[in-house]
């Protein structure tokens, strides 16, 4: 049975020391100011092995992660149909948005701003955390490929598994630049194919993760890139 876990201050202390220093150019130096709102990193734990017979009638009666708390589609009523086979997520007081498949839960996990997931397929979520800085564009802190190595190794995956960037790149939206960073992240037992972007605006650092076991990446990556595509932010 696949768990979920947090850890506070290493989300914290990450955020504020591994990220590149600025290029020559930039003269501010390249800090948060974080708080303990959303301190926390979003690390993944499963098994590799298929369901086993009975486990979707144990998920039927709730006997499921009994570590966070699942919210009742009903309950998430910041949520509305898009296009087909996805729901968005708009979220006002932060200024962020995206959408992610029909059918995945909502969980609360500490230090998260968003988290949901599949009940089934523990690998396959979105999250979302939120932090503050004094920056105001993400190209501040360097390339796609630079903060992708930097983040990978040190802040998206549990520093016991070992990571790989596959690709990092840049999308503009509205004037915004996005970095976008796929990796994979080889635990003993499984490994997850990831998808990341990021940004700044609002006073804010976001991060947007999603992604899948490996042996399900094929069918699941436009899924996957459709959700990491949307994510969007806004004047708040």
């Amino acid at each position: 049975m696949a768990s979920l876990q947090n850890a506070p201050s290493l989300h914290r202390t990450l955020f504020l020391n591994s990220l590149p220093q600025p290029h020559s150019h930039v003269h501010a130096t390249p800090t948060f100011s974080c708080c303990t709102r959303r301190p926390s990193s979003f690390l993944v734990q499963a098994s590799s092995s298929e369901d086993r017979p009975g486990r979707r009638e144990m998920l039927a009666v709730g006997l499921v992660f009994p570590s966070v708390s699942l919210l009742s589609q009903s309950s998430v009523s910041f949520a509305a149909e898009t296009t087909k086979g996805f729901l968005s997520v708009l979220d006002k007081k932060d200024g962020y948005k995206f959408v992610y498949p029909f059918g995945w839960q909502e969980v609360v996990i500490e230090g998260q701003d968003k988290v949901f997931k599949d009940v089934i397929e523990p690998l396959e979520s979105a999250s979302v955390t939120v932090i503050p800085t004094s920056k105001e564009d993400i190209r501040e802190f360097g390339s796609p490929q630079e903060i992708g190595e930097t983040l990978i190794k040190k802040v998206l995956a549990p520093p016991s598994q070992k990571t790989k960037l596959i690709e990092a790149t840049e999308r503009e939206v509205d004037g915004k630049a996005y970095y976008t960073i796929e990796f994979v992240a080889k635990a003993p037992n499984y490994t997850r194919h990831a998808l990341s972007t990021i940004a700044i605006g609002n006073g804010k650092f976001y991060t947007l993760t999603t992604g899948a076991n490996e042996r399900r990446w094929e069918k699941m990556k436009d899924k996957l890139h459709t959700v990491v595509e949307s994510f969007t932010i806004f004047n708040a």
